[in-house]
């Protein structure tokens, strides 16, 4: 892309620039907000609909896989019809799917509606960080300007369980997704009046086969660990399931060295420190986005708390990740090699989990349930700044876009991968030890809650030893030295946490 000096000059001296960020970060915080503020409505969705406990995870793993399956497509639209056109058509598109799905009235059809949205969040969230990039090209301001937009992003999943938990509590579960409509109203007239576009490539193609082996090959995997709960692990199904999304995503990178534009350049995932960040990331959102599903049940089923209660329960894990990431990581990574806060990173959020393996049905938050949340916290935030920095270093400008689209899908696929995964580990846990233990019909109720807590504790053990696996991978994968210590490095395109 060429951008004439006038032009750039001109974006640079509107005034209204500012209040770009604004649009751009609020409905970047939109899309970051709807991965939690779900989780706190869950359990009130699942009894509204009749979900069962082994398909209740689709709700955030259908948002999860459809946004983080097609996010390197959405980055190609943007080139070919503009950014501004498409963050548009990304918003409009969000409101309507969320609209769609506070209006369910089966399980199914609040599924496809979070499928819906994640489809436009994926066309949504590249062209947000494309026009931030182009609207704010002087060095000084773009840091703050990517600052700004990185803490609201960041900040995205306390905001998603403070207002899930007051809407559920408050009003309905319904409105858990409404509430995306007059955020996306407001966003869609000032992005109209407040934004500028760029100029497109009109010889830049989608990659249509390289998005159906892909995002069907995800698909085929993250469906496969679903069915495992109800049929078990060698079920001839399951077995073909993950038979045929290996196959699939085989298939993609043989596509990938074929195609005349690729979804996903090849020369980006084979450089080792690039690889080594994604598969970090990866693995260890695995463990945390199903920490998620559990503790939110755990608290509202298991302890009685409110969704408003259990909302704030989280405040201090993502409180910590801030610290960790803001205060501890990014002070500390000019100075030490990545790998240096991503190990012990890994490490630390693995303790916290493995506390979490204690849990009870009479456990208390102050003692046995907030240490873990600030472990696993700090440890979190000592892995995502690092990875976000490391991934996105040194690349060309021309690959950018990218490589910042393949570490958010490294992220949203781990996180569809470790909510079915973990799900399905928990349930199947929680019924074979209701099914030893349940010798006294009067006693059903206490074996039945025993039961489905030890099958989130032996789900949480899992978590963990992914979490030391990530912690491996980056110790013995990424090998940049310190900024300060290695080679000078290209302004990368920051990425927010989300």
């Amino acid at each position: 892309m060429t951008v004439t000096r006038t032009g750039e000059q001109a974006r640079e001296a509107d005034p209204r620039r500012w209040w770009g960020l604004v649009i751009i970060a609020l409905a970047q915080l939109m899309v970051v907000l709807d991965a939690t503020i779900v989780n706190i409505a869950l359990p009130s969705a699942q009894d509204d609909l009749g979900m069962t406990d082994g398909n209740r995870q689709w709700v955030i793993t259908a948002y999860t896989l459809a946004f983080g399956g097609l996010l390197l497509l959405g980055g190609r639209i943007a080139d070919l019809v503009g950014r501004k056109r498409t963050f548009v058509v990304g918003l409009i598109g969000f409101a309507a799917a969320s609209a769609l799905g506070g209006a369910a009235t089966t399980a199914g059809m609040l599924f496809g509606a979070r499928a819906l949205q994640g489809v436009f969040a994926a066309v949504l969230a590249p062209s947000a960080l494309s026009l931030l990039t182009t609207t704010f090209t002087d060095p000084k301001e773009r840091g703050k300007a990517f600052g700004i937009y990185g803490a609201l992003a960041g900040s995205g999943s306390a905001i998603g369980f403070i207002v899930g938990g007051l809407l559920t509590e408050y009003l309905d579960w319904r409105w858990c997704l409404y509430v995306n409509v007059p955020i996306a109203v407001i966003a869609v007239f000032g992005a109209l009046a407040l934004l500028h576009d760029s100029p497109t490539h009109p010889g830049a193609r989608l990659d249509v086969p390289g998005v159906l082996l892909g995002c069907g090959g995800l698909v085929a995997i993250v469906y496969g660990f679903a069915e495992a709960e109800p049929r078990g692990w060698t079920d001839p199904l399951v077995l073909a399931l993950f038979a045929g999304g290996v196959a699939l995503l085989a298939t993609f990178v043989w596509w990938q060295t074929r195609a005349p534009m690729p979804l996903l350049p090849l020369h980006i995932i084979r450089e080792r420190n690039r690889a080594g960040c994604f598969l970090t990331m990866a693995l260890a959102v695995i463990g945390m986005f199903g920490l998620f599903l559990f503790m939110t049940y755990y608290l509202q089923v298991i302890l009685d708390y409110s969704p408003v209660m259990t909302g704030l329960a989280f405040l201090p894990l993502t409180a910590a990740i801030i610290i960790g990431s803001t205060q501890i990581a990014a002070r500390l990574l000019d100075h030490v090699a990545p790998r240096v806060l991503m190990g012990p990173g890994a490490l630390l959020a693995a303790v916290g989990m493995v506390l979490l393996t204690r849990l009870t049905v009479h456990s208390s938050y102050a003692s046995d349930i907030l240490p873990a949340l600030i472990l696993l916290g700090l440890g979190m935030g000592l892995i995502f700044m690092p990875v976000f920095a490391t991934a996105t270093a040194g690349v060309a400008p021309q690959d950018s876009g990218v490589t910042s689209a393949t570490v958010n899908t490294s992220q949203q696929v781990g996180g569809s991968i470790g909510t079915a995964l973990l799900n399905t580990i928990a349930t199947t846990s929680s019924t074979a030890y209701i099914t030893a233990h349940l010798t006294d019909p009067a006693q059903r109720a206490l074996v039945t809650k025993e039961g489905v807590v030890h099958g989130y504790t032996v789900a949480i053990w899992w978590a963990a030893a992914i979490m030391l696996m990530a912690g491996v991978v980056a110790t013995l994968m990424v090998t940049a030295k310190a900024p300060k210590h290695g080679s000078p490095r290209r302004t990368p395109t920051p990425e927010p946490v989300a």
